[in-house]
């Protein structure tokens, strides 16, 4: 079992945002499990939250960005790739502005805050999606790709074609999360000379200089542009270096420009909200197709997380047997539909019946077809959970159990002779006043069959 983790204590960093060219202090603080990865921005009224969620995706223009209930969020990703590198489950993220601050264009100080401050478990086991399957996503106009395939652990691989003589094509891989630090987190945003004259030209990069972004040269520079790029990088002069670059940098590797794709593979990812255990590859990767694979991700992770079939030995000694059932529940034959209860606590119970064709209901449902009745496996659910509620009482015998209301049920697959059926009861809510509330699942044949939510009520006899 591996547990969460949060950071220890809180730290600040201040600078400014690449796009928006304004000063910000974010905070890093500890938070509670399960919490994620959520942004604050403490400078608006409310202190609005935006969770990371690809789902709160808007634009892809030049970052990944956020919004949720018109608060926004800029340029989210290498942040995130920070506290993923790290191995950090849950942080909140204060803002008091839309934008972090770029600080050298890559995760370099985010993952040196973080370790300055240090990391912990938490009291809880990490969720994990285990990769059975390729999954995958294509941008047909742009032909990038990304696939997730089966594997040990987390890995990455980033391979990018930038049809260009400067920079042509590059790969880069992490197999362990854990050389993050080492081998991606320094790999800073880069930029084309012909890209960031539009940037220029509309206002878009307030906050860059020859520090915080590579700037590749795939055009002869005019005077024009020369002039512009003194004016918005404060310098005397500008030449570009050998290797197409401008100058005032050294490349920290050879194929940085690919590394930092992959950076960013990992922190737009990251909005899937749940760790992936498998083998990533990213063909021509932007943040477009990273959200758009995320959001695909996302939603099989919800799908699968809510029809996942609980797994228990049906063949060990049931907590209790039929005649302990009969000592709890009224209802009898034809009309008992629990043979064993093999799992209970204060808040849930799980109960289980052999469904046999000497079923009363398979003689007339249907002839030639037997089917359980769904109403049915609705009362087997509910006397299941019966069982819970009566014995929260000392003396079950002088109490029946009525049903007061039934919501959001559905029906997801038949129920033949001889399935065994699975009951799951959850409470949603303590018990009070003789009231029980619940979130019901029935299972067989390793799928969920039915599911429904119930109240009902017990009430004295006499």
């Amino acid at each position: 079992m591996v547990k969460q983790t949060t950071i220890k204590s809180e730290i600040s960093l201040k600078g400014v945002g690449l796009h928006t060219g304004k000063e910000v202090t974010m905070t890093f603080k500890p938070a509670p499990v399960n919490n994620g990865y959520t942004f604050v921005r403490v400078d608006l009224e409310g202190q609005p939250v935006i969770e990371a969620d690809a789902n709160y995706v808007v634009n892809t223009q030049r970052g990944t960005n956020l919004e949720k209930k018109g608060v926004r969020i800029q340029t989210s990703e290498h942040v995130l790739a920070a506290f993923v590198g790290c191995d950090v489950d849950n942080v909140i993220i204060e803002l008091d502005a839309s934008e972090p601050p770029i600080m050298d264009g890559s995760s370099k100080f985010f993952v040196e805050a973080i370790e300055k401050v240090g990391v912990e478990e938490q009291d809880a086991e990490r969720v994990e999606y285990i990769v059975k399957e390729v999954i995958s996503y294509t941008d047909e106009t742009t032909g990038s790709e990304i696939i997730v395939m089966p594997a040990d652990e987390y890995q990455v691989t980033a391979m990018v074609d930038f049809g260009t003589k400067v920079l042509g094509t590059q790969n880069a891989t992490l197999k362990h999360i854990s050389d993050f630090k080492k081998e991606i987190s320094e790999s800073r945003t880069f930029s084309f000379l012909h890209e960031l004259e539009t940037l220029l030209d509309n206002g878009l990069i307030k906050g860059g200089d020859l520090n915080n972004a590579i700037v590749y040269v795939d055009k002869e520079i005019s005077a024009h542009t020369m002039e512009n790029l003194k004016k918005a990088f404060g310098k005397e002069s500008i030449t570009v270096k050998p290797n197409g670059i401008l100058d005032n940098l050294t490349l920290h590797y050879p194929n940085e420009a690919a590394r930092h794709k992959l950076l960013d593979v990992i922190g737009d990812l990251a909005l899937i909200g749940t760790r992936i255990r498998g083998k990533v590859i990213a063909n021509k990767p932007g943040h477009f197709v990273n959200t758009q694979f995320a959001k695909k991700m996302s939603k099989i992770i919800k799908i699968e997380q809510r029809n996942q079939v609980p797994v228990y030995d049906l063949n060990k000694e049931p907590l209790m047997d039929i005649n302990k059932i009969m000592s709890i529940l009224p209802h009898r034959p034809p009309f008992l539909l629990v043979d064993k209860i093999i799992e209970m606590s204060d808040s849930h119970v799980v109960g289980l019946k052999n469904v046999t064709m000497n079923e009363s209901f398979f003689v007339g449902h249907f002839p030639g077809a037997p089917v359980m009745p769904g109403v049915l496996i609705i009362e087997a659910m509910a006397q299941t959970g019966g069982i819970l509620i009566l014995s929260s009482v000392p003396d079950p015998e002088n109490y029946l159990t009525y049903f007061m209301k039934i919501d959001n049920v559905k029906f997801k697959h038949k129920v033949l002779p001889g399935d065994t059926l699975v009951f799951k009861c959850d409470l949603i809510s303590p018990i009070r006043r003789g009231i029980c509330h619940m979130q019901a699942h029935a299972y067989a044949n390793g799928k969920l069959v039915a599911e429904a939510e119930l109240m009902a009520q017990i009430a004295r006899t006499n």
